[in-house]
């Protein structure tokens, strides 16, 4: 979420004042933090290992481990480690964060952080859109600790079920422990399931929840816009510029919500060899710190799209 100034307003002052855990209770277990800036371009590295004490906040645990100046009474990030938001280049960035790959809904220090969970701070560019609802870089999550505490339902919905993308995908699945069940393209899901469409674009573009992706960040939070009935893929840069237009065996991995409904993951494609090549790179290594990747015959490509592959 965007942490404005309004909603600062609502949350609670005196915890992320205190620098600290909610105190009582136990310290959650085999969380991470990560810390980066121009969507996940470029990482602010911790001094030393994550510190974590007691019932941790969103907020409190970023203050324990990095310098954090806050406003509006400590609910607003204005700058980690002296990277601070405002304007760059014109354009206005701030510090936003994802629990397990899902945009936050709730100030950072109303937002407890439970075992597992993967924390990821961010300062980017919100010219083109004032939330990112969903991204892939916190993989395996949500599908292993899920979000806001609840592990939803997975269900994994193909094209071609016996086909390599469809069978490739479940394989990871279960591999990180993780059940779901396999069925075909749907019209529509329950908003508890947490989807993962494996498909060519134009087999998914009107499917509820991903149609987003033709009209740009603004209604999907990717910055990637299919066109030309799905065969062709233009992948922009934080302002929305094309920097590039790919065509055939060209694949994508992205992630969208829509309101309070799990999120839906997109396995997806301008083509049938672009699916294959995106299912290939459904792993935590391809999809670290990325908000979404495009995978082109020269390599995977970070969207926004900065200008190289790699």
């Amino acid at each position: 979420m965007r942490p404005t100034r309004a909603f600062a307003l609502a949350v609670l002052a005196a915890v992320a004042l205190a620098g600290c855990g909610l105190g009582a209770g136990s310290a959650p277990s085999g969380v991470s933090l990560v810390v980066t800036s121009g969507f996940g371009a470029h990482v602010i590295h911790q001094t030393g290992p994550l510190k974590v004490k007691g019932q941790e906040t969103a907020m409190s645990l970023l203050q324990r481990n990095y310098r954090v100046h806050t406003g509006d009474g400590g609910g607003f990030v204005e700058s980690v480690d002296g990277v601070a938001g405002g304007h760059e280049a014109g354009q206005p960035v701030d510090w936003f964060y994802y629990v397990n790959g899902v945009e936050a809904t709730k100030g950072a220090d109303a937002t407890n952080v439970r075992s597992g969970d993967r924390i990821w701070w961010d300062r980017h560019d919100w010219s083109q859109t004032e939330g990112v609802p969903a991204v892939v870089g916190s993989f395996p999550e949500p599908f292993v600790h899920g979000v806001e505490g609840k592990r939803p339902e997975v269900r994994v919905e193909c094209a071609s079920l016996a086909g390599h993308a469809c069978r490739t995908v479940v394989a990871r699945l279960h591999a990180l422990g993780v059940p779901s069940v396999t069925g075909p393209i749907a019209s529509t899901s329950s908003p508890s399931v947490l989807s993962v469409l494996v498909a060519p674009w134009a087999s998914i573009a009107a499917r509820l929840g991903a149609e987003g992706l033709e009209h740009g960040p603004r209604a999907s939070g990717v910055y990637a816009r299919f066109f030309a009935g799905g065969a062709q893929l233009s992948l922009l840069d934080q302002e929305g510029h094309t920097v590039r237009t790919a065509r055939a065996d060209t694949g994508l991995i992205a992630a969208t919500r829509q309101g309070e409904s799990a999120p839906v993951w997109l396995v997806t494609g301008t083509d049938g060899p672009g699916v294959e090549r995106a299912a290939t790179a459904f792993d935590e290594r391809t999809l670290e710190d990325r908000f979404a990747v495009a995978l082109t015959a020269a390599g995977a490509v970070s969207l926004p799209d900065a200008g190289s592959s790699g």
